[in-house]
């Protein structure tokens, strides 16, 4: 699979974080419209069955439609990570032609207080509306929650708002100390008592909704994902806005750079 980082833009500037994306943010050198394009094209033709579009927001990107129908009609299957903010109802009647795997919406709070505090100046009812318009076209929904000091109150609330959305999918796990998260940890960390706490709220909710959303929280730490894929490493690559291709998102290491190696190089690098 392919992980693609297509900007470091944002229409937000959350707390936490894991790539310090924010408004006016994007990193120098990001992909133009034609490299994206070549490079969706060396997707497709490398016979990658499932590629994920991530940011920032990689809705806000210019080519970013060009660059889904390029992976989508070539028979590449698609994640798109987003917030929301800007989801339209001609953005998801364009995904729904396309072989959509999963739209994850994030949602750190049940409501305006908690969302608000974890993404200044982002509107719940604007990521309500998102994930409304995504069932609507039939599009499977993923909802995903980053437990804070901040919004672990709500963590039940959300699990609840998810199955009421008709998501198949809940996806948490312990805040990763990256990015903007790492600057303001002393604010957001939770407790390991809290952390205990909410590893037994989400296995009883589990069992509660066993057969109706599927809640995905193992491995629960990066350091317990570490230890997996050192054990079976998987086929991913993370391409970052820049072209450059890294090892894994926790990783200081680069393998290739596809403004000047092509997607096999990375590959074989990787």
């Amino acid at each position: 699979m392919v992980t693609w980082q297509m900007t470091r833009d944002c229409n937000l500037a959350c707390l936490h974080c894991c790539t310090e994306s924010a408004p006016g943010k994007a990193l120098p050198g990001e992909l133009s419209r034609e490299e994206s394009l070549r490079l969706a094209g060396q997707i497709v033709d490398a016979g990658v069955p499932y590629a994920m579009l991530v940011g920032g927001e990689p809705t806000i990107v210019p080519h970013f439609l060009e660059v889904a129908q390029a992976l989508g009609r070539g028979g590449v299957f698609l994640k798109i990570e987003t917030n929301g903010q800007k989801f339209s109802e001609d953005l998801a009647r364009a995904l729904s032609d396309l072989p959509i795997r999963s739209i994850q919406i994030s949602f750190d709070g049940a409501g305006q207080a908690a969302y608000g505090k974890m993404r200044p100046g982002g509107k719940f009812d604007a990521a309500l509306a998102a994930a409304r318009l995504v069932r609507r076209f039939d599009l499977p929904l993923e909802i995903t929650f980053a437990p804070t000091r901040l919004n672990i109150q709500d963590a039940s609330a959300v699990i609840d708002l998810a199955a009421e959305l008709g998501a198949f999918r809940f996806n948490t796990g312990r805040l990763m100390r990256v990015g903007t998260a790492a600057k303001l940890w002393d604010r957001l960390e939770l407790s390991e008592e809290a952390y205990a706490d909410y590893y037994a709220l989400l296995e009883r909710r589990e069992k509660e909704l066993a057969g109706r959303l599927e809640l995905c929280f193992r491995p629960f730490s990066l350091s317990e994902q570490a230890e997996e894929v050192l054990q079976a490493p998987p086929a991913a690559l993370l391409i970052l806005p820049d072209g450059r291709v890294k090892m894994a998102a926790a990783s200081p290491y680069y393998c290739a750079d596809l403004k000047t190696n092509s997607l096999m190089d990375a590959w074989q690098a990787y």
